[in-house]
């Protein structure tokens, strides 16, 4: 890039090039993320108008240089169609300039006369800095103009901007993951609005990835009969962590008022110590009985609603199929599944010899298990051959880092209210 800083007031109008020198239109707007916190917006793109008066959006990476006569775009293509903001953007010339705002130090009320542009180590562009015009009486005071980080000034977040509708249809374009950390940065009334309007079933998936004081609190929350139903739609391992870590007569009352079919499984994890392969395991693993197809498998396993790791592979086993199953033959690799000709039987291309895991197992058992076999899931098999679960790679190592590294994480990297 020509220019570390560039303020938008500057930039909109100037030419813009494509890599051999021609011509494409002019730069009319920059688009960015505005975050859940107090983080400045992350830059997404330019809109640029066109020799044929159509506005289309090009990626902040596809930009190669700004200097202040023209900006340059690397090679590639652009896609032509008509851009359209998506609930989750801002634009900066149209939304953010003569927004009113308020100074922090001093709380005095002011508006945004022009916004700054930043490149950041990560190659990320983003609003680091405001020039705000302060106001006084409710009148502009003319020649007054301050040149502020982003944070100096309130009024532009998320939190400042919406209303809960609003931060919801923006949440919901997020990664769980992205939610639960954003969620974290929230004022609890606000907090508290977004959790009481989230279904169930997001919530579950939220709670899955908060740190176990976050979940405490936001269980405390929720009245009984709701904590029941969001802890049916978690993944039984995950629901078995948070109720082991309630008070007995808590975990009892809430087991209590949960479906038998989903709470005979929890119940079963909780009875196996939490750092063990009974403990970290999921109940629900993909099981196929012997003459199921290869078809059959692969269809089992596109599921989206199936774990990455979890989908790795297949097991195979008697009936019945529910674990505890009955006898365990072996696993199948969905790599060696997409080799053979769907109409196979899994039988057929099950790995028998493949060793197994006992419920008691260590977490250093198996680490060095996965790191033995290059496994992201592995079979938990009790003595007398019946399969019990599946541990994945990733319980494993929730389990290894430090008890706060949700929370550490989330300091470390930004949260942003959705990709580009």
């Amino acid at each position: 890039m020509a220019s570390d800083r560039v303020f938008v007031a500057r930039l909109v109008g100037l030419s813009v090039y494509g890599p051999d020198g021609e011509r494409i239109g002019r730069v009319r707007d920059v688009v960015v993320t505005v975050r859940v916190d107090a983080s400045p917006p992350r830059v997404l793109g330019i809109v640029v108008e066109m020799v044929t008066r159509r506005r289309i959006f090009v990626p902040m990476l596809r930009v190669t240089s700004v200097d202040p006569s023209a900006v340059t775009l690397a090679t590639g293509s652009v896609s032509l169609r008509g851009f359209t903001q998506r609930p989750n953007e801002t634009l900066v010339v149209g939304q953010l300039l003569d927004a009113p705002v308020t100074i922090s130090d001093g709380a005095v009320p002011a508006l945004v006369v022009d916004a700054a542009i930043e490149p950041t180590r990560s190659r990320d562009w983003v609003v680091g800095r405001l020039a705000v015009r302060a106001r006084r009486h409710g009148f502009t005071r003319r020649g007054h103009v301050q040149e502020l980080p982003w944070s100096a000034v309130t009024g532009l977040s998320l939190t400042d901007r919406q209303g809960t509708a609003g931060l919801l249809s923006v949440l919901e374009t997020m990664r769980p993951a992205d939610v639960a950390a954003a969620l974290s940065e929230l004022p609890d009334k606000r907090r508290r609005e977004v959790v009481d309007a989230l279904d169930d079933e997001r919530l579950a998936d939220i709670f899955e990835e908060m740190s176990d004081t976050e979940q405490r609190a936001m269980l405390a929350h929720l009245d009984d009969e709701r904590a029941a139903d969001v802890l049916e739609a978690m993944s039984p391992d995950d629901a078995a962590d948070l109720l082991g870590d309630l008070p007995a007569s808590e975990s009892d009352a809430l087991l209590a008022l949960m479906e038998p079919g989903e709470s005979g499984p929890v119940r079963r994890l909780m009875t196996y110590s939490p750092h063990t392969a009974g403990g970290l395991m999921t109940p629900e693993p993909v099981i196929l009985r012997p003459d199921a197809t290869v078809a059959e498998a692969l269809a089992r396993i596109r599921n989206p609603d199936i774990p990455v790791a979890l989908a790795s592979m297949v097991f195979v086993c008697r009936p019945p199929s529910e674990t505890p199953t009955g006898r365990y033959l072996g696993c199948a690799h969905v790599q060696r599944l997409l080799r053979e000709a769907p109409y196979e039987l899994v039988a057929g291309v099950v790995d028998s010899e493949l060793a197994r895991l006992s419920p008691g197992a260590t977490l250093g058992e198996i680490a060095r298990y996965f790191a033995a076999y290059n496994l992201v899931a592995g079979p938990v098999v009790d003595d007398e051959d019946h399969l019990l679960g599946a541990v994945t790679v990733d319980d494993v190592l929730d389990h290894l880092l430090p008890d706060n590294w949700r929370d550490r994480f989330t300091d470390d990297i930004p949260t942003e209210v959705a990709d580009a």
